[in-house]
């Protein structure tokens, strides 16, 4: 038995397995050696249901500001990107269990999260603000929502601030957390809550939607913030491989191009 001609067989069977896994059914790609994380498709969590950054449009489709910038970062991946509605207030376990790779819809960087998250470079400068109905103006400031019922989204970074600060405990009426900032809105308009505490971005494109029946108060709540991309702790390689390429969107301009078709300028930083 010719064992030389086996192996060289053999060897020559592994590389063809190999090059054909690359090039057949467009669910693995040869990695490069530059190309640090294992390519194939990358699977971003979301809310739905957080416009302008992530929701669903008229027609269903999953749409926003984030939704296009990773789409972007995908296409110069080179690969596939698919778009899960999850339950926001499940986000970190979602991350750690690799149902999703990526978080990426306006979620800020906080240093609980980085304990159980790893986060890209920040991307865009948030704020917490009070939103009231038109007309009302009994409340002009954090400190007169005493005796108020406020709302806010569970999970979120308001709530965070909410429940750490005594204030909301002992003098505001009652919280009530909901699990989008939509159904928040909702409540204010209809007159179920005095005023919500949330992101500023979400908030004031909400009102532009309906510019007669809300007000922002240019008040901030709360610490400023910053929002970034979240990957599992472990994840670093496709941590590595986003932020380059959204290093590049913002050097080309194509990140600010994009901004200003959601908020009519470039709000990047």
């Amino acid at each position: 038995m010719n064992w030389k001609n086996i192996l060289k067989g053999a060897a020559a069977f592994a590389l063809s397995a190999a090059l054909l896994t690359g090039c057949g059914g467009g669910e693995k790609k040869v990695a490069s050696t530059d190309n640090a994380a294992e390519m194939g498709k990358i699977i971003v969590g979301l809310d739905d249901n957080f416009p302008p950054m992530g929701f669903k449009n008229e027609k269903n489709e999953i749409v926003g500001f984030d939704v296009d910038l990773a789409k972007e970062a995908a296409k110069r991946l080179g690969r596939e990107v698919e778009f899960k509605a999850i339950d926001w207030s499940s986000k970190e376990a979602e991350l750690k269990s690799g149902r999703v790779q990526i978080l990426w819809n306006g979620l800020d960087i906080t240093d609980k999260r980085k304990e159980n998250m790893l986060f890209s470079n920040p991307y865009m400068d948030n704020r917490q603000i009070i939103f009231v109905k038109k007309g009302n103006a009994s409340i002009t400031d954090e400190k007169s929502l005493a005796g108020k019922t406020v709302g806010t989204q569970s999970a979120g970074t308001a709530e965070e601030y909410i429940d750490a600060t005594p204030f909301y405990k002992n003098d505001v009426k009652e919280v009530k957390k909901y699990p989008d900032y939509v159904a928040a809105f909702m409540d204010l308009e209809n007159g179920r809550l005095d005023a919500v505490i949330g992101d500023e971005i979400v908030g004031r494109y909400y009102m532009s939607k309906h510019p007669e029946e809300l007000a922002a108060l240019d008040v901030v709540v709360g610490p400023t913030s910053e929002f970034g991309i979240a990957f599992a702790k472990d994840n670093t390689a496709l941590r590595d491989e986003v932020q380059k390429v959204l290093d590049e969107m913002k050097k080309d301009g194509t990140m600010a191009k994009i901004s200003t078709e959601w908020f009519t300028k470039d709000i990047t930083k």
